[in-house]
């Protein structure tokens, strides 16, 4: 039995009417026809006008009636560059959560997906009357902590990110589209998208797991479809295709429009192309200079094309790239573009109707490119037509226009779940400020959202089918944060420390908003909090209470006659792990403080160190016994006061000395210092003698000397 499809391809610039004859799995083109607009009823793809497209579609209708008999039903497309492509970056802080699962990276796409909606919509006034159906969309990278990644699967970090490319096709097309049907009397019987259309009769299912572009060239626009992984994962539109090559060739030849049309559809088949100007001059010339004066516009195009081709495909070339519509034929079109996606030149191919498997077609339908699509769009239309599939979400019913396999986060996107909902809330974080830094204490992550299907356990991902109920159950909320100061210092900031054989753990002084607090006080936000940790040896003696010792580990130093003199052999020695060190050296938790102590030093012994006497003193022999003469030679003062030879000096302490007797010994000082008398008794004679010499009472003596005095007795 013979099945007859009509079907409608509605463009820019014309519509075109097709009767396809399907007999089981094969296809004859009975009828085409094509009329162009009177006026610009089409605007990119959307009905501008619906009465003039209306009134167009029925002459259309009228015409192939007279020879098929009453047409009730239509097939139609959304055209391809109706569909509103955008890019979208969202970033995650993933810092102290569970690795990444897949479904949290679903979650992650569909967020971007979203934000990409959103970008969509910031222009338009009213948001609820602008809504976008998601055609498709592909991830073009995903970066942790900055730096691109292949996957973020079990991944920890920072940061996450995704930047998605999403199509969009805008709810308002395919409303007008339908009022233009009802207005010719006809019953949308499938729709379908022009790229998916011209995709489903060139690229078979089997191919799409090939990576290739199909570019659809009109006259306004070239629509453009990319297949992978056995399906299509992106679509796009530039504003440049035929009508650039048109207006080219009338700006060079001076041409009216209608005619450069004319004169462009010569090139495809004429060597000598008729160049008929608006000043009424007519002339042959050859096809080689028409392309040579056309050629920047051609490259132009190519580069449009190709740039858009490798947006889409994440900055890759595909593996080959099919060119149908009108503005394939474009002379050297295939091979400039394979020059912008470095393709050879075999890679780059146009396609027309007879590169669809099992067509046959009428003798009066020539077989050319531009009849691809509209072809395209009846087979489509009648082995994979779109449907409206109403979801029910959270008791909410939506519904979708299914334009590929529908997932739960398509569902999620018409219902206008945010991605946000589809985890609990992030608990409360701190603000704070620790030495001057601001610093942020985050609050507990949430838990993710439980996706319910029919009763069953489901994923973003979940596919889902016309009836399906989906529950959203909230997630658990993150808890707030909390903290204690304690957790906020550097563990280094706390030191454990030995000071000579006893040990000590020293903390950090914290003052928060100006007061004194203890570790363990919890944080509150706003808070400024100054933490002043020990450093130094000397801070580690000042916290220990050992400030008593710090004065000995100074250098030692006396000010003499307004001058420090510093005397080193009188400094106490410290060592930190048995090196020697000063006080204001760093500590580490572990060191080991030791120190040498020494006693303050005498007047005496600073005297010495400055090779100065306070008293000088020699030892003689006088009548057979040592004796031991003595005199102050200098005194000595310490901060105004005369102290003896035997007080201490303190530390930074001033001192005088003053020089007092430094005269000679003589034999007479002798006296001062012995017993020795003579005998009271004693009548007679003396010699005075030194070191067995005669010698007198004021001769001059030195240690050692032996003095005697020898008697001699009247008898």
């Amino acid at each position: 039995m013979t099945n007859k499809l009509f079907a409608l391809d509605i463009g820019t610039r014309s519509v075109v009417g097709i009767i396809l004859e399907q007999h089981e799995d094969k296809y004859h083109v009975a009828d085409i026809l094509v009329k162009e607009h009177k006026e610009r009823a089409m605007v990119d793809g959307q009905i501008h006008n619906v009465l003039y497209v209306a009134e167009l579609i029925q002459e259309i209708k009228t015409k192939l009636e007279e020879t098929h008999g009453p047409l009730k039903k239509v097939s139609v497309a959304a055209a391809g560059r109706a569909l509103k492509t955008e890019q979208a970056l969202v970033t995650l802080s993933i810092k102290n959560r569970p690795i990444f699962t897949e479904e949290d990276i679903n979650r992650l796409e569909l967020q971007a997906v979203q934000q990409a909606q959103q970008q969509l919509l910031q222009h338009k006034e009213d948001v609820k009357n602008n809504h976008y159906y998601c055609v498709g969309y592909s991830v073009l990278y995903f970066r942790l902590d900055g730096e691109e990644i292949g996957s973020l699967l079990d991944q920890q970090g920072d940061e996450a990110s995704v930047e998605v490319i999403a199509t969009f096709l805008p709810r308002v097309v395919v409303e007008s589209l339908l009022a233009a049907l009802k207005r010719a009397d006809l019953e949308m019987e499938a729709l379908t998208l022009e790229p998916i259309a011209a995709i489903n009769v060139l690229i078979p299912p089997t191919m799409r797991r090939l990576n290739v572009a199909l570019v659809d060239i009109g006259a306004g626009t070239s629509d453009i479809a990319i297949t992978d992984k056995s399906t299509v994962v992106a679509y796009g539109m530039v504003p440049t295709a035929g009508d650039e090559i048109t207006e080219s060739l009338s700006d060079h030849y001076l041409l009216d429009f209608p005619i450069a049309e004319i004169t462009k559809r010569q090139m495809h088949t004429n060597e000598e192309i008729l160049i008929q100007d608006i000043l009424g001059f007519d002339e042959y010339i050859p096809r080689a200079e028409v392309v040579k004066a056309i050629f920047p516009a051609i490259e132009n195009l190519a580069k449009s094309i190709g740039e858009e081709i490798l947006r889409l495909n994440n900055n890759v070339p595909p593996k080959a790239v099919m060119l149908v519509g009108g503005g394939s034929l474009t002379p050297h079109l295939p091979e400039e573009l394979g020059k912008v996606l470095n393709l050879p030149a075999n890679r780059v191919a146009v396609r027309d109707v007879n590169a669809i498997q099992n067509l046959t077609r009428a003798e009066h339908i020539p077989a050319t490119p531009e009849l691809v699509t509209p072809i395209g769009i009846a087979i489509a239309a009648q082995k994979s037509p779109i449907h409206y599939m109403s979801i029910s979400v959270n008791d909410q019913v939506v519904r979708l226009f299914e334009l590929k396999e529908m997932t739960v986060g398509d569902a999620f996107l018409a219902a206008n779940i945010r991605a946000k909902q589809l985890y609990g809330r992030l608990g409360h974080g701190l603000s704070i400020t620790v030495n001057g830094q601001n610093v942020f204490v985050p609050g507990e992550h949430g838990q993710p959202a439980q996706i319910v299907l029919n009763g069953e356990i489901a994923s973003t991902k979940t596919l889902i089918k016309n009836g399906d109920k989906i529950q959203l159950i909230p997630g658990k909320d993150g808890a707030d944060a909390y903290a204690t100061v304690r957790d906020i210092i550097d563990e280094a900031a706390v030191k454990k420390i030995t000071i000579g054989k006893e040990k000590y753990i020293i903390e950090p002084k914290v003052i928060v908003n100006e007061k004194p607090v203890k570790l363990d006080t919890p944080i509150q936000d706003r808070d400024v909090i100054v933490v002043q940790t020990v450093t130094t040896v000397e801070d580690a003696f000042n916290s220990t209470n050992n400030t008593k010792h710090l004065q000995q580990f100074s250098s030692y130093c006396v000010h003499l006659d307004g001058k420090p003199v510093y005397l080193p052999e009188f400094s106490s020695q410290l060592f930190i792990n048995g090196k020697p060190a000063k006080t204001h050296y760093p500590i580490q938790t572990g060191d080991v403080i030791t120190f040498e102590q020494i006693m303050l030093p005498s007047a005496e012994q600073i005297a010495a160190s400055l090779n100065l006497l306070l008293e000088e003193k020699v030892i003689v022999t006088f009548q057979q016994e040592q004796v031991e003469l003595a005199k102050t030679a200098r005194e000595f003062y310490v901060n105004g006061q005369i102290v003896q030879s035997t007080s201490t000096v303190p530390n930074g302490a001033t001192i005088k000395i003053i020089e007092k007797d430094t005269g000679k010994w003589i034999y007479q000082d002798v006296f001062r210092f012995s017993t020795w008398q003579l005998p009271t008794t004693f009548k007679g004679s003396f010699t005075i003698l030194r070191n067995g010499q005669p010698s007198t009472f004021d001769a001059e003596i030195f240690g050692g000397d032996l003095l005697e005095i020898q008697l001699a007795e009247i008898k």
